[in-house]
């Protein structure tokens, strides 16, 4: 079968804006579209070459039934198709699964995966309910009512992150030495006008109006960003009753997107922005765990991953989480040994938000830009998903 490799330098990520900020007024796939169309330009990439597509989105927007095929359409590659994903915080992972898997078949030449969300203004829908009293239906707020409560496990996200803290003996003074250490991490994002940003970010951003015939707004990197330190994390109480994590400890809703170009190796250094430099895909993986449990299905799914790679902890030269809460990084190191050094540099998702679909691609691209500062190595990217799920990636960074 064909490797399946990401030409370097051929994705992109909008900044991220924390819900209800700069982006909130945007359709999340026309918004899509129109930044996917810039990143292709700049980076001489003809949507003509590209001969399948993957969406990956989790919030419903207007005509998004249409999915994939409208946002090639948008695009200017009208004969382009293929499949909308759409599996909460694991989405990004489960597009690369498929856009890995088409690639080494052979039923693809080179794979274009836009993932986009909008957390802001989320649908409040309607079910139709003939057998409910008086035919009246059911209702739901699509991002509020779902963050409440997982219908299997009748758990909110957070009594998740509170199980998990529970069993693990996991308090909130080392959750803040934590998320302490990850901001500081992030900050050497931001270092040198945000140098490491601008290698796959457009700096400064300008935010398209409406009808995306002017500018609304300019982002000069992520937006909605809290000011975090010992102080003012000391002064923050539990959200539940009893329990440990504050805000503080958690990632915060936000709007945005990110794409990428998997292909075949050759296709790969035609592509790519440095021939010299191969990034290969290695493996996928995903786990379920126990309900209500979620922060710990990160660690079997990339064991998962790791297995099929033929990959050890040792191996890894940087691990880059989705961590909705702070726990799930804490038992990510002690159950599977991850130095905390290789973990989340440069930031995650605990600080620059969670728009869901692009969430975990932004971290995979990041993995990437870290790798191969480091002179290349053997990177994983692991997370949790809604319905105590995780996937996880690994790849490889290298001499072409």
């Amino acid at each position: 079968m064909t490797e399946a490799c990401i030409p370097y330098g051929a994705y992109w990520c909008t900044p991220f804006a924390r819900w209800q900020g700069a982006l909130a007024h945007l359709h999340a796939v026309e918004f899509a579209a129109w930044v996917t169309r810039r990143a292709l330009a700049d980076r001489h990439i003809d949507p003509a070459s590209i001969d399948h597509g993957v969406l990956g989105t989790t919030i419903p927007q207007a005509h998004a039934f249409y999915g994939m095929p409208w946002l090639a359409g948008m695009l200017g590659a009208p004969d382009l198709t293929g499949p909308t994903i759409a599996q909460a915080c694991a989405t990004s992972a489960r597009c690369l699964a498929e856009a890995e898997a088409e690639v080494k078949l052979g039923r693809a030449g080179s794979v274009l995966v836009v993932t986009t969300d909008r957390t802001s203004n989320g649908p409040h829908l309607y079910y139709p309910d003939p057998g409910g009293q008086g035919g009246t239906g059911v209702h739901e707020d699509w991002v509020l009512d779902n963050f409440s409560r997982d219908p299997h496990a009748n758990a909110s996200m957070i009594q998740c992150g509170e199980n998990v803290a529970k069993q693990f003996g996991i308090g909130t003074l080392e959750q803040h030495d934590w998320v302490l250490r990850t901001y500081a991490k992030y900050e050497d994002a931001r270092a040198d006008q945000s140098a490491f940003l601008r290698r796959f970010m457009t700096l400064p951003f300008e935010v398209p109006d409406r009808r995306y015939r002017g500018t609304a707004a300019t982002l000069h990197g992520d937006e909605g960003i809290h000011d975090t330190t010992a102080e003012k994390l000391a002064k923050l109480r539990p959200v539940l009753e009893g329990g440990s994590i504050t805000y503080g400890g958690q990632t915060h809703p936000a709007d945005g997107g990110a794409g990428m170009v998997v292909t075949d190796a050759a296709r790969a250094r035609e592509m790519s922005a440095d021939a010299g430099i191969e990034v290969r895909i290695l493996a996928v993986g995903q786990a379920r765990v126990a309900p209500a449990m979620m922060p710990t299905a990160p660690v079997p799914a990339a064991r998962a991953a790791m297995r099929q790679a033929g990959v050890d902890v040792a191996d890894l030269a940087a691990v880059k989480t989705h961590n909705p809460f702070i726990v799930n990084d804490i038992v990510l190191a002690r159950e599977m040994g991850v130095d905390p050094a290789t973990l989340n540099n440069y930031g995650s998702s605990l600080v620059w938000g969670h728009p869901q679909g692009p969430t975990g691609l932004r971290a995979v691209i990041e993995l990437i830009e870290e790798l191969a500062l480091r002179g290349g190595g053997i990177g994983l990217f692991t997370g949790c998903a809604a319905g105590d799920t995780g996937m996880a990636v690994v790849l490889r960074v290298s001499d072409a």
